[in-house]
Order: C-alpha cells, then sequence, then structure tokens
C-alpha cells in the first residue's frame, strides 16, 4: 500500500502573528516557518501505518514556492520515502490544493491519500474534504485513531462528533483528515536531517498535472483582534454583583 501525505508550510505555532501595514496579510518576511501541525500528525500516522506493515511507501507532497522544500525535507528526516514538490507562485487556496492533489493522486495511485484536517494559518477545514469529492473516494475527518488489519482492503476510523465518538469503516483508496488526538508526531533525529538534506526532490508544476491555478476569492483587508480591555478589581462582592448587572449585563 502506498500512503500520499500532503504538509504545509505555514508560521510557527509559537510565533506572534503580525498583520501588515497595508492590511493586506500577515507578515512571513524574517518570520519563522514550519510544518502545518495537523500535517505532522498526518505524516505521523503515515509512518506508523508503514511500520506496523500497513504500507510499503510512504510519499509526503508540499505545493508552494522554493522554500516548500524544507518543509519537504522535515517530512523526509521524520522518515517519509519520498517527496515531491509542486511548485508554484501563486497562491493557492483550498479548491486550487485539492486540484493539485487530485491529479497527484491519479498519477501516484496511492491507496490512500492523508492530510491535517486544517492549516492553522488559514484555518480552512476544506481542502480533505474537496479531495475526496473530486476524487470520488471514501473519507473520513477529523480522525482521532485508525485501525488496519493485515492485508485488510479497509480502514476504520475513529472520530469526535458532538455526542460521543463515531466509527467509519472505509473501503480503499480513501481520503482521511487528522485530528489532534490521533498521535504525537516523533521528532527528527540530527542523523536523519543530515540523510535528508542529500535526498532528491522530485518537482512537477501544475501544468504537467493539468491543473489551471485560478480563484474566486480575494483577501479585502486583514485586520488584528480587538484588544481586551483591562480587568478592573473590585472591593466587594456586591460592587461586583452591581457591574455584572449594570455595566456587562449578563445577569
Amino acid at each position: 500500500m502506498k500512503i500520499m501525505v500532503a504538509v504545509k508550510r505555514v508560521i510557527d505555532y509559537a510565533v506572534k502573528i503580525r498583520v501588515k501595514a497595508d492590511k493586506s496579510g500577515v507578515e512571513t518576511t524574517n518570520v519563522k516557518m514550519a510544518m502545518n501541525p495537523f500535517c505532522e500528525i498526518a505524516l505521523e500516522e503515515a509512518l506508523r501505518l508503514r511500520e506496523a506493515g500497513h504500507a510499503k511507501e510512504v510519499l509526503v507532497v508540499s505545493m508552494g514556492g522554493p522554500q516548500c522544500a524544507d518543509t519537504l525535507r522535515t517530512g523526509l528526516a521524520m522518515g517519509a520515502d519520498r517527496a515531491i514538490h509542486v511548485s508554484t507562485t501563486e497562491t493557492l487556496y483550498p479548491l486550487a490544493v485539492a486540484k493539485l492533489l487530485c491529479g497527484l493522486a491519479e498519477s501516484e495511485k496511492p491507496n490512500m491519500v492523508l492530510l491535517g484536517k486544517q492549516a492553522i494559518d488559514d484555518d480552512a477545514n476544506q481542502t480533505g474534504q474537496m479531495v475526496a469529492g473530486l476524487l470520488k473516494w471514501p473519507q473520513g475527518t477529523f480522525a482521532s485513531k485508525l485501525s488496519m488489519e493485515k492485508g485488510s482492503s479497509s480502514v476504520t476510523v475513529e472520530r469526535e462528533v458532538d455526542g460521543g465518538l463515531e466509527s467509519l469503516k472505509l473501503q480503499l483508496p480513501a481520503v482521511i483528515t487528522a485530528d489532534l488526538r490521533l498521535n504525537q508526531p516523533r521528532y527528527a533525529t540530527l542523523p536523519n536531517i543530515m540523510k535528508a538534506k542529500k535526498k532528491p526532490i522530485s518537482q512537477v508544476t501544475p501544468e504537467q498535472l493539468g491543473v489551471k491555478i485560478s480563484s474566486d476569492l480575494e483577501i479585502v483587508e486583514v485586520v488584528e483582534p480587538a484588544k481586551r480591555k483591562a480587568g478592573v478589581m473590585v472591593a466587594s462582592v456586591d460592587e461586583l454583583l452591581d457591574k455584572l448587572k449594570n455595566e456587562a449585563h449578563v445577569i
């Protein structure tokens, strides 16, 4: 079985986000970037499936500018077998990404496509569902547990829903998106990081995949959240109740 994992390069989760002066987006110049945490979880699960004998190859893919190579090398250092970079300087939105992944799936013929449920930069939570729709494959979103039996052509996905846990049995090939509780990703060791620097990364273009990048979305303005007002100290419970009733209007 071959597993294809899509990974995205995003601003590191520990970095304080700054909005550009012209409000056209967030500042990414001289900002630490990293692999999207949910993508890390998806890659970790693919590696565990391979280690359990369910898969023979883990393919990691990313799309964007030349800097995506760093994210792909992180994936190789974690243990992926191959890497593909879809090279483009165009702004990519979920539908365009889904079409590119669909093109890669048609050429690589994976048995499973694993993605993070969302990226922490746009929080769109759309790409996995769109990929499944375009490929007409079954999908298991927000997976908190995956299980397979040896030689099976299906995978059982446990996912968290409002009422508890839901278990789905999907016939392969399938698309699965990873939730936060699926696993704890491993750290890439220094020897593997050094080896990953020497591994080749295949490069393709959207044109080679038969995909035309276009979008019907336009970012009008990006602004920072309103700053919270400073708290106040009250001298008594009666004063607190008075403020909650007459100023906050919550009681």
